[in-house]
């Protein structure tokens, strides 16, 4: 399903902010695909006057990205990026909650429409303030991986569907071994123990 204002082919401007991180997670878990961000950024702005579209990426410091983020760059897309942090006890912190809120309601005077691109719930109090601001939101996400709040609190939520996506092998094959060992530890009989009789 086509991904589209109900405002298309008018002069409003329009700011686009995508988070990548949360995308790239609920495409290759709900879909084993990618997105295609070229495609995403026409559907996204249906004919309307872009004044900005800002990817933000999150980077593993053993994953070269570089040509991806020269692929979003000529798709169109401002990159911000930020390695992924790892903390003493082990764990990983990288998100661009703040950053993209900064930028969103830096923006929100020269805006009519801001998208939102996320199914993150963090950004639901976002979606308020730049209302407020008198700003359009419209936020574009999976169906099945939106925050419900989120979705009540903008003024339009596009479904993506899968003409923005296409199939990753690796994904696929990911997939379909978590499946089999699934199915496998469903068919294993659980043991049973034949304990003595009482005395």
């Amino acid at each position: 399903m086509a991904v589209y204002s109900l405002y298309h082919n008018t002069d409003q401007r329009v700011g686009i902010f995508v988070d990548v991180q949360n995308m790239f997670y609920s495409a290759k878990s709900l879909h084993q695909s990618k997105v295609d961000y070229s495609k995403l950024l026409g559907e996204l702005l249906a004919g309307r006057k872009l004044m900005r579209a800002v990817a933000y990426v999150v980077q593993k410091p053993d994953v070269d990205q570089t040509g991806f983020l020269e692929a979003l760059r000529r798709a169109g897309y401002e990159v911000r990026r930020k390695e992924l942090a790892l903390r003493d006890d082990g764990s990983t912190r990288g998100d661009w909650d703040v950053g993209m809120t900064i930028d969103a309601l830096s923006l929100a005077p020269k805006l009519d429409t801001v998208v939102l691109v996320t199914g993150d719930g963090d950004f639901a109090l976002l979606a308020e303030a730049l209302k407020a601001r008198g700003c359009r939101v419209e936020v574009a996400s999976f169906e099945q991986s939106t925050s419900n709040e989120l979705v009540r609190c903008c003024d339009q939520f596009m479904p993506i569907g899968s003409d923005v996506l296409f199939k990753e092998d690796k994904f696929v094959r990911e997939h379909q071994q978590r499946e089999y060992h699934e199915v496998e530890q469903e068919s294993t009989p659980e043991p049973s123990y034949d304990y003595p009789a009482e005395q």
